[in-house]
């Protein structure tokens, strides 16, 4: 495991004493969830963004439509073929 070496706010470094404290973990330990939790907040962030942006495009919309076309006639034809 790699150190990192950081230097923070006295208030936030306050508030990371008495927190560790209050749930008997190590800063270290803390700090790491929180950045973990952070960085999944952040990722989710940009899915939902793209996700937004993606919505806009009327070229993929057009692509997803024809897809999930092609999709469906799939499925009634495997439907028709099993009856």
């Amino acid at each position: 495991m790699a150190t990192f070496t950081s230097s923070l706010p006295d208030t936030l470094l306050r508030l990371l004493e008495e927190k560790a404290k209050e749930l008997a973990l190590p800063k270290n330990k803390l700090i790491e969830k929180a950045l973990e939790l952070y960085l999944e907040h952040l990722n989710r962030a940009a899915y939902i963004k793209s996700y937004k942006q993606m919505a806009k495009d009327k070229d993929l919309l057009s692509i997803v439509e024809e897809g999930l076309t092609d999709y469906t006639a799939q499925l009634e034809n495997r439907d028709n073929e099993t009856n």
